[in-house]
C-alpha cells in the first residue's frame, strides 16, 4: 500500500471478492487513516507515495502483479525511485493478482516471483 488517494487505474478495477480488491483497500487506508485518507494531510511515512524526495532511500526490490490493485502506483513510485538515482529491482508479474505469490505458491510464476525475490535479497546482503 502506498498511495490512500485512490488516484490510479489499477487501485480502482478490481472488484471481486477473494482476493484484495479496491474494497478491501479502502477499508485498510481508513483503518489506518481515518477521515484524512485521500486530504492533503496525510504523511509519506503513512502513504509513502506523497513523499515528494525520494533521492535518500536504499536500493529497492519492488514487483507486483499484472492483475494487482496496486500495480499502478507500484509502477509509477518505482520509476520516481529511478528517477531520484535509487537502484530499483522491478518485475512485473503476468497474471499475478494480490497475494499471488504465496495464496498459489506452487505456480510457476509463484516459483519464479520467490525465486527473484530471494536472489536480490542474497545479493543484498553480499557486500
Amino acid at each position: 500500500m502506498l498511495d490512500d488517494r485512490f488516484e490510479t487505474h489499477s487501485s480502482r478495477m478490481v472488484d471481486r471478492e477473494g482476493v484484495w480488491d479496491r474494497h478491501s483497500n479502502l477499508y485498510a487506508w481508513t483503518s489506518v487513516l481515518g477521515e484524512r485518507r485521500g486530504s492533503p494531510d496525510v504523511s509519506q511515512y503513512a502513504a509513502p507515495a506523497r513523499a515528494e524526495d525520494l533521492c535518500r532511500l536504499p536500493r529497492t526490490y519492488i514487483d507486483t502483479g499484472s492483475a494487482e490493485g496496486f500495480r499502478d502506483e507500484i509502477l509509477i513510485y518505482a520509476g520516481r525511485l529511478s528517477e531520484a538515482g535509487v537502484s530499483v529491482d522491478f518485475h512485473m508479474w503476468g497474471g499475478g493478482f494480490h497475494g499471488f505469490d504465496m495464496s498459489v505458491g506452487d505456480a510457476a510464476v509463484s516459483r519464479a516471483s520467490n525465486a527473484t525475490r530471494e536472489e536480490f535479497i542474497r545479493r543484498a546482503l553480499d557486500r
